[in-house]
């Protein structure tokens, strides 16, 4: 028998990194401009739903792009002391079959133990349906009905529910829950960790995979630690840990150099350079426009120089359309002011000749 759901309510609350609240509620007007907005504090927007309005449909998260979990709110509770809260949480979301308890701070300058909250939070749950819940903290399945709370300060939490219908539900707060684990030469590996876990992307041992901009290697150590054949493109020399990697080989120059024919046979194409957004599509666009069949798919990591150029989104996500491929964007939570777009092949065309170096060059 199906959980029964909570009410929907008549907000949502979507969480995000601080700062990134003018690039969400941008995103929200193109994607849902029906809903209203409501608070927003920094890490934390909510919107109400209109009387009668749709739900939010997985299309609609995704096209938020900005949102690391989109809930929907019971509203907030406040106390003098944990114990005060806990009992206020519970009497406002109600006595449901919960599968898990979702404890975050809403940004992490925030007072508060999410792993001590949560403790407490299953200990406050109606005593038939406490063994329901994980005592201690585990990965949520897919599909679990999951009570949320954002800590909001030492005084006051905000409160939700969600069905865990993405990996990223799965995640308190859509924040990936590793870290950087020792022997890694740089953050890219858990960037590209999380694309992979985000995503659900099957790469599969034996494909090849090429990076642009390549140095140090962090990407090109978990591409081959996936079993994949990878080519790295820097001018600049990779870590010793992935240049004697028998799957590795380095290419010492730049992408734009790379003659075209070069890149034929490549299944993926993975960038994360360190500038502007329409020189890492030009150097994209190359590798793509190879003869032959291109790339299954492409991983790419679009820098924000400010916040103000996420507008030029729909403008990026459009170029990789003309390519052929279909998105998938989010921002991710180990990274910084960027978006990650993943894009799989839906044609089996090739995008018009470039010119062999970036206008202006």
């Amino acid at each position: 028998m199906a959980a029964i759901l909570p009410p929907v309510g008549d907000f949502l609350l979507a969480t995000c990194q601080g700062g990134a609240e003018p690039a969400l509620a941008a995103r929200q007007q193109a994607v849902r401009p029906d809903l209203a907005r409501g608070a927003w504090r920094r890490g934390v927007l909510t919107f109400r739903v209109p009387a009668g309005g749709a739900a939010l449909t997985p299309n609609d998260r995704d096209g938020l792009v900005f949102a690391r979990t989109v809930v929907h709110s019971c509203g907030q509770v406040t106390g003098n002391d944990v114990a005060q809260l806990v009992r206020s949480l519970h009497d406002l979301a109600g006595a449901y079959a919960w599968d898990d308890i979702h404890v975050w701070l809403r940004e992490p300058r925030v007072e508060g133990d999410p792993a001590a909250i949560r403790t407490a939070l299953v200990a406050g749950l109606d005593p038939d349906r406490r063994g329901l819940v994980p005592a201690v903290a585990a990965p949520t399945r897919l599909g679990a009905l999951v009570l949320d709370c954002a800590i909001d300060g030492p005084d006051r939490w905000w409160v939700g529910w969600h069905v865990a219908d993405t990996p990223a539900g799965t995640w308190p707060g859509g924040i990936y829950p590793h870290s950087l684990p020792a022997g890694k030469v740089s953050r890219a590996w858990l960037k590209l960790d999380e694309a992979i876990a985000t995503f659900a992307l099957a790469l599969e041992p034996g494909k090849r995979a090429v990076e642009l901009g390549a140095a140090p290697g962090g990407a090109c150590q978990r591409l081959l630690e996936a079993g994949l054949m990878v080519t790295g493109i820097d001018p600049a020399l990779v870590d010793d840990e992935v240049a004697r990697h028998p799957n590795f080989t380095q290419w010492r120059m730049r992408a734009r150099d790379v003659k075209l024919r070069q890149f034929r046979g490549f299944d993926w194409v993975v960038a994360d350079m360190n500038i502007d957004p329409k020189s890492t599509l030009d150097a994209i666009e190359r590798a793509v426009s190879a003869p032959g069949t291109p790339p299954r798919g492409i991983i790419a990591t679009l820098k924000l120089p400010t916040w103000s150029r996420a507008a030029e989104l729909p403008e990026w996500l459009a170029r990789f359309t003309g390519w052929g491929y279909t998105t998938r964007a989010r921002q991710l939570s180990t990274g910084g002011r960027e978006i990650c777009v993943v894009a799989e092949r839906t044609a089996v065309r090739r995008p018009p000749p470039r010119a062999t170096r970036p206008p202006g060059r």
